[in-house]
């Protein structure tokens, strides 16, 4: 099998991460795969914020579960207590893509390049969608104001790192969503 293949077969959803630092080349090369992807047009409708720094992903990550904590459902806040008590997994580094309204699918192709960089460079990952939490605490004027540009919105996060884990499982693939004509 070829390595893209390989690299997308065992890419998995990494939850649990030893919040040791990437190295600068690594992160690097991570970020220049996310502008290699292709967008509609080539419009490329989207910003890129690299955070490496981990006491700033922290008290993100705090802001967010107590903020969660306060809720009146706290289904969600539970489901990550179950999971660590921490919303971004204690992951040393995020990618936050901004992205320009109505522009959803370009900005899930860089999250999934960001993902797949990530995995060929033995890092862990997952796509982040509760990283938007954030924005809803008392700080998430001041949190929007730092991570995204001005005339974008929130897309998602890529959270990477070291795995706690040597390797974790990948999704079982449904050959059922699978149909061919022809």
């Amino acid at each position: 099998m070829n390595n893209t293949l390989n690299v997308i077969e065992t890419r998995y959803s990494c939850r649990s991460y030893t919040g040791t630092a990437i190295e600068a080349e690594k992160v690097e090369a991570i970020a220049l795969a996310a502008v290699q992807s292709p967008s509609g047009m080539n419009q490329q409708p989207w910003e890129i914020t690299v955070i490496t720094d981990k006491a700033l992903i922290d008290e993100m990550d705090a802001v967010t579960m107590d903020m969660l904590s306060k809720q009146e459902d706290k289904a969600l806040y539970k489901r990550m207590a179950l999971r660590g008590g921490k919303i971004f997994y204690n992951a040393p580094c995020m990618f936050v893509i901004a992205k320009k309204p109505g522009t959803d699918l370009d900005c899930g192709i860089v999250s999934e390049n960001i993902a797949l960089a990530a995995t060929s460079l033995n890092l862990g990952n997952v796509i982040c969608g509760l990283a938007r939490l954030i924005f809803d605490t008392e700080k998430g004027a001041e949190y929007a104001a730092q991570l995204i540009p001005e005339g974008y919105e929130f897309g998602v996060a890529v959270l990477v790192g070291y795995a706690t884990e040597q390797e974790g499982t990948p999704h079982e693939p449904n050959m059922k969503k699978i149909r061919y004509i022809g």
